[in-house]
Parts: C-alpha cells; structure tokens; sequence
C-alpha cells in the first residue's frame, strides 16, 4: 500500500460486471474503464482527501525528478535503440491499468506510462518486492530470453556477458531513491479479449527501495519494446484515451486500443520524432494565450530541437504542465495583469488568488501546429479545500533541468479525448467528457 500512498491518484480498472452496474466497463470490449483512486469503484479503497490543492501538490511532487528523467532521456546520443550503460532513472506512474499475464492469465495492475516502453512486473521469489507478483512456474506460454536474442539489445542497464551463453538481464534504478534487477521473458500479455502472445518484459527478481509501483509498469512509447512495437497490426500503432477530473466518483473514462472506434473528425497536429529518444511524443507547440491575448515569446523557447531535445511533449506520467522558465514568466506576468490580486504561493503554484475573481479570471489556450486546445475552467484552476483560493494549475520546468523541454501533463489533458496515431505521425485532441 506503500505505493498507493505515494500516488493518492488515478486508476485505469477493466470491470467484468454487468452492463447496468455503475463501476461496470464499457460495452466495447477493446476499451478499458477509467476510474479515479479516490472514487467508489476504486480496487483499493483509499481515504478521500481532505483538500485537492494539497493532494495534487502531493501528487506532483514527483514532477521535478520525472522532468528531469525526461530531459536525460531526450539528451542521449543514442541511436533508434539506446542501450544505456549504469543505472537510469525511472520515475513513479500516476496511472495502472489491469492486465492478465500468463496462461492461465495472472492479473497485474501496472503503471501505464506513454513516455517508456520495457513492460515489466515483480516475480515470485522476488526480494523486496510487494506480496502480489507474477507466477512463471504457474504459466504455461512463460519462457525466459537469452542475451544473443535481439530483444536483449533493446534494454537499458543491460548486464549480459561480452562472450559466452546467459539469461538477459538488467539494471534500473526508479524514482530516484530505489532500485530492481529483473530478467527479460517472454509470455502472453491479455488486455481485456484481446491476447499478445510472446509479450517481452522484465521479470523483476529484487526491488531495493519502496517506490518501485508494487505490480510493475506497462510502455505505451514507440521503442521497440513498447505495446505499441510488440502488438504489431494488433493495434496498427493506435491508441487514446480520455482521463476523469481528479474528482470524478462514477465515470467511464477509458482507453481505446486501436484504431476502430476513435474518434473520425478529431483535430490533429503531426507527432515530432526525436532520433535520439523516439519513444517520446513531440508535438509543435506555436504558442500560448491567455485570455485573447498571445503571450510574446522568443521562438527558441517553442521550437523543437532534437539535439538538445528542447521542444514539447505529451506525457501521462507528469501531473502538472511544466514550461521552460522564460515561456512560464511570460503566461504568469500576462495572467497577473488581467486578474485582481493579492497573490499567493502555494507548493508549485506561484500564481494563488481570491477564488471569487475566477469567474473573470482568463483561460489559458495551447496552440499547436493545426489546432488550439483552450482550457476549460477545471484544467486552468485548482481550490483549497475550503475554496477561497484558486491556482493557476501550471509550473516552471525545475531549475536542476538542462533541457529546454515543455511538458503538457496529465491534468490539462483531463476531461480531453487525446488521439496518438503513431502510423499516421499525428496526434488528436477533443473536449470530451470522460463521465
């Protein structure tokens, strides 16, 4: 429980009631049901929060390291298919989805995570880690992957031996404070009906730390072992989903697998890809307004740069949208002018004021390259419990990060249906309601 402590957040849930049951799944089978941690249907029963200003501040304390393992990444000079040497850092997910591996199918609830690719998941037997793990002997489709196998080059913290036959296996440390060894295997991976046999992942042996997510992590990137890669026409590289508002108690958020279904006269912008880190979603963000006013900004600060990996991107695992330092100055100097202050600093949120002047305060609008994505009102603002105060819900890109990197978060995606066609190299964004 030690990581649902640690998340206070949001659950991906694939229900097998019946259609009439409230926390039921949605009637397409393809699709997986979203629920928040907090609500009635959540698995795990947490205590409901007292104020959601201090939960998400809770929640986005993870933000700083989690954009700086972005901007690591983005930095390598690596090729398609980086192989890091040593450790790297991994941070915690704010989303699982519920997955069965196996034959017969073991369920796992595993961090989903659009910005990683390697599956993997604890194993029984495994040192430190939480009491549900996943059961090889108890499977009869597991087997285990040699280093010379080429799925072995694709992992980072490889430990294979330069000469001579070994299991494949590897290092990585996770959230900056803990670590796991885990091998690489093979086994069916069951999504709802549908069942990718073969499914590369790490079979996690030992866990040093406690922010490790107890039952693994699940990559929805587009490296070579991501679900995307390894589903091969499955899913033809399509997916989206549409996230519930932190508050949301009944709802059918969900997550669409493939390309039946999504949504036909969605607005797109091109996906960016960068050849050093290609799992990572770029899009070309042109500006920022607020209110109708288009904040002035330097073009650097928004054009995209493989090399140094400035840019922006879309990534489910970032709670609060994070601006380069000179992009965030100019959208809080430009708020600040059009609304009534005093006004306040509350953990991340530099830009607190009287909750009364919300009703006129502006909105803040994204524009991409072919199309704009204005924020409604509970993607802007954030309450105290009592309501007095209201936030402006976006952050600056932390100090301790060299990558001039934008960050487009989860909270500003709620509530928005967001299309990834990798085959098509576009991405979609539409206002949705995910209840």
């Amino acid at each position: 429980m030690d990581f649902i402590a640690t998340l206070s957040f949001l659950v991906l849930f694939i229900s097998s009631a019946k259609a009439l049951d409230l926390c039921g799944s949605q009637p397409d089978n393809s699709d997986l049901s979203v629920i928040p941690i907090y609500g009635k249907c959540s698995p795990f029963n947490p205590p409901k929060p007292e104020s959601w200003v201090s939960t998400i501040i809770n929640m986005a304390s993870k933000d700083p390291a989690r954009v700086q393992y972005l901007s690591s990444l983005v930095a390598q000079k690596s090729t398609a298919v980086p192989i890091a040497s040593g450790q790297q850092v991994l941070t915690i997910g704010n989303y699982v989805v519920k997955v069965k591996l196996g034959t017969p199918g073991q369920t796992m609830f595993m961090v989903l995570d659009t910005s990683n690719d390697v599956a993997w998941a604890p194993c029984s037997g495994c040192t430190g880690c939480s009491t549900t793990t996943f059961s090889p002997n108890a499977s009869s489709s597991y087997d285990s992957l040699d280093c010379s196998l080429p799925q072995c080059t694709q992992v980072h913290g490889l430990l294979c031996p330069a000469t001579g036959p070994a299991s494949c296996s590897f290092n990585q440390s996770y959230g900056g404070d803990s670590s796991f060894s885990a091998s690489l295997v093979q086994d069916s991976l069951t999504l709802a009906n549908d069942v990718v046999p073969n499914f590369a992942f790490g079979c996690i042996n030992t866990i040093s730390g406690k922010s490790v997510p107890p039952q693994g992590l699940l990559g929805l990137g587009r490296g070579p072992l991501s679900l995307l890669s390894q589903s091969g026409a499955l899913y033809s590289s399509v997916f989206s989903y549409c996230l519930p508002s932190f508050k949301s108690y009944y709802f059918s958020g969900s997550l669409k697998l493939g390309p039946i279904g999504q949504p036909e006269n969605i607005q797109t912008t091109p996906l960016l890809k960068n050849p050093h880190r290609p799992s990572l979603y770029y899009v070309n963000l042109t500006g920022v307004s607020v209110g109708e006013v288009r904040v002035p900004i330097t073009p650097e600060y928004l054009a995209f740069n493989p090399n140094t990996g400035a840019g922006t991107i879309i990534d489910s695992g970032t709670v609060v949208t994070r601006f380069v330092q000179p992009l965030y100055a100019a959208i809080r100097n430009e708020f600040v002018k059009q609304v009534k202050g005093p006004f306040t600093t509350i953990g991340v949120f530099e830009t607190c004021f009287e909750a009364s002047a919300e009703v006129e305060a502006p909105l803040i609008t994204l524009h991409f390259e072919g199309l704009s994505m204005k924020l409604p009102m509970e993607n802007n603002f954030l309450h105290t419990s009592a309501g007095s105060r209201a936030c402006l819900a976006i952050a600056p890109v932390p100090n301790n990060v060299n990558a001039a990197m934008n960050v487009i978060a989860n909270l500003q995606q709620q509530n928005h249906r967001i299309l990834f066609d990798v085959a098509n190299s576009r991405l979609g964004i539409a206002r949705e309601a995910c209840n």
